[in-house]
């Protein structure tokens, strides 16, 4: 296996864009008017984001062709970046619980409400793809469940800054990544019989690397995050929520490795292999629901 080492990646250095004093409007708009009257201004939003934000349209636009299978278009693009928004909006209101809004559908529920039984905790393995909140949401039906999130802060303050204000007691349930004490509070939570979600489709700054085919061509993800699993020691899921246009999401859960599947030591090949499935189930989704992946950078440069 390949190992490589990489600087700080692109969608770190990228800077920040939208105004807070926007975010906030969209957020009153959307719980004092609705969600109809939020989503209609979201066509306006992405034609600011089409016309202004060149790298991640194009970056975007090149992403789409591989998924899709032909040469994407604007509108395309359009798409995309409708999806992102409406995502993003939607995260308002999985936030106030009020999932009685949405059309759920969810695959593989029995393989949570098992582990949920087992008192054992669970890695929840997922991507910048479709909604995160989604899944934590539709979680809430379980009273003694409790989803912890990994993410790195410093991504998206903004949005962050606006969306733990509408819901400031979730924030507590989020592990921020770069912390000497992550992985102690990760295994922590784990112990205590908690759901731990992972994005692990984008890396950190220096982190190792390999090189997998993604969508027809090789593309390199982060090494560090499946060491974390041999480390962890816990049953591993891979969950993907998809925003499928209206007030649909689909949710999927699917078996990626059960308690003691994952060794202590991972050999070389066998980390590889690890990765190796996980791109593969993400290409899956990538084509099934292509414009649902949120990576607005070229993660095959």
């Amino acid at each position: 296996m390949s190992v490589i080492e990489v600087q700080r990646p692109e969608w770190l250095r990228r800077k920040e864009r939208g105004s807070t004093s926007v975010i906030r409007l969209m957020v009153g708009i959307a719980l004092g008017l609705g969600r109809p009257a939020a989503r209609l201004f979201l066509p306006v939003i992405c034609a600011y984001f089409l016309l202004f934000s060149l790298d991640s349209r194009r970056a975007s636009a090149r992403y789409l062709a591989r998924a899709l299978g032909r040469a994407s278009t604007l509108l395309d693009v359009f798409r995309h970046y409708h999806a992102f928004a409406s995502c993003v909006l939607d995260r308002v209101f999985f936030l106030k619980n009020r999932t009685g809004e949405f059309d759920l559908r969810i695959h593989g529920e029995e393989i949570m409400t098992d582990i949920l039984a087992s008192g054992s905790g669970c890695i929840l393995l997922g991507a910048h793809m479709g909604s995160f909140e989604v899944l934590r949401a539709s979680g809430r039906k379980h009273p003694n469940l409790r989803v912890n999130m990994v993410m790195y802060e410093e991504n998206a303050q903004k949005v962050s800054a606006v969306l733990n204000a509408v819901a400031p007691e979730l924030a507590k349930d989020v592990i921020s990544l770069g912390r000497p004490d992550s992985l102690i509070t990760i295994q922590r939570c784990l112990e205590d019989g908690h759901f731990v979600g992972m994005l692990v489709d984008r890396s950190l700054t220096n982190e190792r690397q390999t090189v997998h085919s993604f969508l027809g061509a090789p593309a390199s993800f982060s090494v560090n995050p499946f060491r974390m699993l041999s480390i962890l020691q816990k049953p591993v899921v891979l969950a993907i929520g998809l925003y499928r246009g209206g007030r649909r999401y689909d949710i999927h859960f699917e078996r990626f490795a059960d308690l003691g599947d994952i060794p202590r030591r991972l050999e070389p090949e066998v980390l590889h292999g690890l990765i190796g499935r996980y791109v593969a189930r993400l290409e899956h989704y990538c084509r099934i629901a292509p414009y649902n992946w949120f990576n607005f950078y070229d993660i095959w440069r």
